[in-house]
């Protein structure tokens, strides 16, 4: 069988979830499949290095004039289809409208396609054009998929109410964690991270961006009103967020004066976030909408206890014990579990150790065998054989 698989984004330097979703994929289909062969659909960027080689894997680079709907509406399938694919994998919820290679599609959430008023009028204007092209192009993508794949039951719920599927075409398959999310306790690589990126004593880890749905608004105005309560320096630790917009959200929640307590990263390799992460005193997730949700696992993996929301997918990934689970619309409710995690060692340290149990039960070796399973399922339900 002769399998492509969409990674358009896949050399680009600064990388995404979902971007990190397709290269795990495809670095462990490497390990766990010599059998059959694969076509990666690439797009030329900087990091052209990220796919290791192997013998039974081609990387096809692609361009197009016509950018991102181009390149997937017009170069993609025609690419698959003189490969002699017999299925295309679309990795990133969007895909070709017309294909004559069989498509499966990973639909990670249809977020865009629901009517919720808190995401509406909010994001950038690259957030919002996207969101249009998939409600444009999604519906009509997910009919002619013969097999749809998502990454949690709570959101193969959401999407089987949208689509309304009458038959076995939607499975939902859990996202892993990277075997480098690891509770680091080697002092000097330790020390090495937190000089390179002059990391604060006292910290919270936040993973928040411009997206609406990850509630940096919410975070932001809860670390205002603990830190007006405690007199250790903590600070908030937040990857690559701009400057500009923090600023202007500062502002907008009546805290401007936080931002001295709020330390930008920029943009850290996921190499190194692991030694990051496992110095801060609490990783914070109380994002407001996700279909999986990662992060919770890589903060968990890293040994430090992870606050996280009751709604959506998170309390399914997070588990009923291994995490403090909060509303993400209740500033209070994020305030007391940051409270109830520095003024409580025993329940930290508990929560910490409950963590690295439950990231262990997701891998990216484990999703791989389940997609290598529902490929080589497709194809015998168009081939009828098994190969």
């Amino acid at each position: 069988m002769k399998i492509g698989i969409e990674g358009q984004r896949l050399y680009r330097k600064k990388k995404h979830g979902m971007d990190m979703v397709a290269l795990e994929l495809i670095k462990n289909l490497q390990q766990i499949d010599h059998k059959n062969e694969y076509v990666v659909f690439v797009r030329p960027d900087e990091d052209n290095t990220c796919i290791p080689p192997a013998p039974n894997f081609k990387i096809v680079e692609l361009t197009s004039r016509f950018g991102y709907p181009g390149w997937e509406q017009i170069a993609l399938p025609r690419a698959a289809y003189k490969e002699g694919c017999d299925v295309l994998h679309c990795t990133s919820n969007t895909g070709p409208l017309f294909s004559k290679v069989p498509l499966i599609t990973t639909l990670h959430d249809i977020i865009y396609l629901e009517s919720i008023s808190l995401f509406k009028r909010e994001g950038t204007w690259y957030q919002k054009l996207g969101n249009m092209y998939r409600r444009w192009s999604v519906p009509s993508v997910i009919k002619k998929s013969k097999k749809v794949i998502t990454v949690s039951n709570y959101e193969k719920e959401r999407i089987n109410t949208y689509f309304g599927f009458t038959d076995n075409r939607l499975t939902a398959i859990y996202n892993g964690v990277g075997a480098h999310f690891q509770h680091v306790t080697n002092a000097e690589k330790l020390r090495v991270i937190k000089t390179a990126y002059d990391l604060p004593d006292k910290f919270f880890f936040f993973l928040g961006n411009t997206d609406p749905k990850k509630n940096t608004k919410g975070v932001l105005a809860a670390f205002g009103k603990f830190i007006e309560n405690n007199e250790d320096p903590y600070k908030l630790v937040m990857l690559d967020y701009d400057e500009a917009e923090l600023q202007k959200l500062l502002v907008f929640i009546g805290m401007p004066q936080l931002r001295e307590r709020i330390h930008l990263l920029g943009y850290v390799p996921n190499t190194e976030l692991p030694s990051i992460i496992s110095q801060c005193t609490i990783f914070l997730y109380p994002s407001l909408r996700e279909s999986f949700g990662i992060p919770i696992l890589e903060g968990m993996a890293c040994g430090v206890p992870v606050i996280t929301s009751n709604t959506s997918s998170m309390p399914e990934v997070a588990g009923n014990d291994a995490a403090l689970i909060v509303d993400p619309y209740e500033v209070d409710q994020i305030v007391a579990a940051m409270q109830t995690l520095v003024d409580d060692d025993i329940l930290a340290k508990v929560l910490a150790e409950r963590g690295i149990l439950r990231a262990k039960k997701f891998s990216w070796v484990a999703m791989s065998q389940n997609v290598l399973e529902l490929y080589q399922a497709l194809y015998k339900e168009l081939n009828g054989s098994a190969h």
